[in-house]
């Protein structure tokens, strides 16, 4: 008897919808959308690989290895399964699922054993290893161009030949999951992380466009930086020692909002004793459990939907819940209960500033049901951080950030739909730690860290902020010639 034929009973018997096993950490069942540890202990990459071995095909058994990609069937005593070998962060991962759950079988363009090509994928870890060594934040992949790094927010050429059709799609494969090259070639989109072993992670994700197959891929720093890395108020982190609320940190694309959660969940994960569940598309930084106990959950892996993976973590038990993003108008009413029920939530919009997020968040909902959201918003909300990155002076970036911090007058203007008097109150609540973006653009300028053209370049309310930069002498006019 297999070893794993024993957990394959168990998934028959509760009806559950998969089991899945990870190097470095327990073995999970999952059931109704609920996943829950099978055995106390971790298993290694090393047994993950074996256990498969004892029960895949003697043709595929030879083949599993710690770059191939793998899906098979197997009959065990108690029924039959579909075994899935996919890598995440350079960890094996298998995926158990029974064979009477409806799942359909995956296309024929994708073969039982899909052997990774090595080339391949040894030429985009290349890539990628360009990229963090010198220091861009994404890397652009296009056919007929080479390749592309954003450094410093502008977009560098790098040497080489332009990138042709066939060797692009095959980099771009190579560090997919079987999973993620039928969606790829089904809906022409693939969002997923990409991990090399003492470099870092990788938010990818894989397109077209009229010329072919396209890539973009953004690192994720292995070293989730302190709130006073990041220049983090006192207030802001205070926001971490809550028990329940909503707490949401907005910007444009690239504006450094997975960073700033991160280094707010750290402070979570190290001086509480609490459960902390994660929901994101793809999974990003990683955090390891200290104080408290950390599971991360990935969309389209681990959960149909941010609103499924949220609906299923109120049975979960978790004390802090981050949602990755606040895509629709349910998953935005499901984390307004659930700051609401005893939850602290963290959650992320691309949103410019604190009073477009609240009325953008409103605004999703009937007009029937938005006087209720109102008052749901206004009892629950703690805080919006709004957030946009300048270039420095001497290099590197820095976050300039408005800060609303909740208390009665907000609450009110929310609840009487008078969110165009919020700028006024963050103006008059600098005692809180309320301050405005322009007054974050202006310090930065003041200390000379930021460009005076940069700063008004990234600022919302411009005719304020060249009001502010005259009181330096600065006259804005030159500046934009």
């Amino acid at each position: 008897m297999a070893q794993l034929d024993q957990f394959i009973q168990l998934l028959h018997q509760r009806q559950a919808q998969s089991i899945k096993l990870a190097g470095g950490q327990q073995v999970r069942l999952t059931v109704e959308g609920i996943s829950n540890p099978m055995t106390k202990n971790e298993v290694s990459a090393t047994q993950v690989l074996s256990l498969i071995k004892e029960i895949a095909p003697p043709d595929v058994a030879g083949q599993i290895s710690a770059t191939a990609q793998v899906r098979f069937a197997y009959a065990a005593p108690s029924g039959s399964v579909q075994v899935d070998l996919h890598h995440e962060g350079g960890a094996p991962v298998v995926m158990v699922t029974r064979a009477d759950n409806g799942a359909a079988a995956p296309p024929e363009s994708v073969a039982t054993v899909r052997k990774v090509d090595t080339e391949a994928r040894a030429e985009i870890d290349q890539l990628l290893s360009t990229l963090v060594d010198s220091g861009g934040s994404d890397l652009h992949l296009r056919v007929g161009e080479p390749p592309i790094i954003r450094i410093e927010g502008a977009l560098v050429r790098q040497d080489g030949a332009p990138l042709e059709a066939d060797r692009l799609q095959a980099m771009l494969e190579s560090i997919m999951s079987p999973r993620d090259v039928i969606r790829y070639h089904e809906t022409g989109d693939a969002d997923y992380a990409y991990g090399v072993e003492e470099l870092a992670r990788f938010r990818c994700n894989a397109g077209r466009d009229s010329a072919g197959p396209i890539g973009v891929f953004r690192v994720i720093p292995s070293d989730i930086p302190t709130c006073e890395e990041l220049g983090i108020s006192k207030e802001v982190k205070r926001l971490c020692y809550l028990t329940k609320g909503l707490v949401l940190v907005t910007g444009p694309t690239g504006s450094g909002k997975t960073t700033t959660l991160a280094s707010l969940v750290d402070v979570v994960n190290s001086e509480r004793t609490d459960h902390i569940l994660t929901i994101e598309d793809p999974i990003e930084f990683v955090h390891t459990s200290k104080s408290c106990l950390v599971t991360h959950r990935q969309v389209g892996l681990h959960t149909d939907s941010f609103r499924a993976g949220l609906r299923a973590a109120l049975r979960e038990d978790p004390d802090v819940v981050l949602i990755g993003e606040l895509r629709d108008l349910e998953t935005a009413a499901i984390a307004i209960e659930t700051a609401e029920t005893g939850h602290l939530v963290f959650g992320t919009l691309h949103t410019t500033t604190a009073a477009s997020t609240i009325d953008r968040i409103i605004d999703q909902f009937p007009a029937d049901r938005q006087a209720q959201i109102r008052v749901m918003l206004s009892e629950s909300l703690r805080a919006v951080i709004a957030q946009t990155l300048c270039k420095k002076i001497d290099g590197g970036r820095v976050a300039a950030r408005e800060i609303l911090l909740s208390n009665t007058a907000v609450s009110n203007l929310i609840r009487e739909s008078k969110t165009y008097q919020i700028p006024s109150i963050i103006q008059t609540g600098g005692n809180m730690g309320m301050r405005t973006l322009n007054d974050s653009l202006f310090d930065l300028v003041k200390r000379k860290i930021v460009e005076p053209k940069e700063a008004y370049m990234k600022s919302v309310d411009k005719a304020g902020f060249e009001n502010q930069l005259q009181s330096l002498g600065i006259n804005v006019t030159p500046l934009l010639k």
